[in-house]
């Protein structure tokens, strides 16, 4: 699977999909909005509706994904939990980063996604309080920060820290001086 997408479920924290999806497409990065609700509309958490790009049922694997390549996972609740009971998401997941590509997901969603990944360890990681017990369970350490990226996984805080978790991840796909330019255009402070 080749590109940028993001797993919508209804349930999905606003901030971490949409200011995230934000910053990346300012970086000139392209992203696919997915639903996994069987829909094309998406109920947020906070009552917003989203159109997605495609279903997950529509989606076609494709092998040799890079670390450019991202799977993406807002939080929320219950939007964390069904994006991982779906089992296509999953299966994508899994095989997308055993062939090399990178994962992200923020609050619940390394708790209740990235929690699945069957290949690799994450060494270390960060989520919602209360939210990573079965990473912890697998021995990753959980580290009190905005984010925290380990190998080809990048994992996010919170609604807070959506931002910081969305340059992160902007800064592995495009590079650190385009996310200080996008940084700079939304008048955020430069780390100088």
């Amino acid at each position: 699977m080749k590109g940028v997408y993001m797993f919508l479920a209804d349930g999905f924290e606003d901030i971490e999909a949409l200011a995230v999806r934000d910053i990346l497409e300012r970086g000139g990065v392209e992203v696919t909005l997915v639903s996994v609700n069987g829909e094309q509309t998406v109920l947020s958490s906070h009552n917003l509706k989203v159109i997605a790009d495609v279903g997950i049922e529509e989606l076609q694997a494709e092998n040799r994904t890079t670390d450019k390549d991202f799977l993406i996972f807002p939080g929320g609740m219950p939007g964390s939990k069904s994006l991982g009971e779906c089992d296509t998401l999953v299966r994508m997941m899994n095989a997308h980063y055993k062939s090399g590509g990178s994962l992200a997901a923020i609050c619940a969603a390394p708790g209740f996604v990235l929690s699945k990944l069957e290949e690799g360890r994450i060494e270390e990681f960060c989520c919602y309080d209360g939210c990573g017990d079965k990473l912890l369970a697998k021995g990753a350490r959980f580290l009190r920060k905005p984010y925290v990226v380990s190998g080809r996984i990048v994992t996010g805080r919170g609604p807070l820290h959506a931002i910081d978790f969305g340059f992160a991840v902007l800064s592995l796909i495009k590079g650190e001086a385009i996310a200080s330019g996008v940084r700079a255009a939304m008048s955020l402070p430069c780390d100088d």
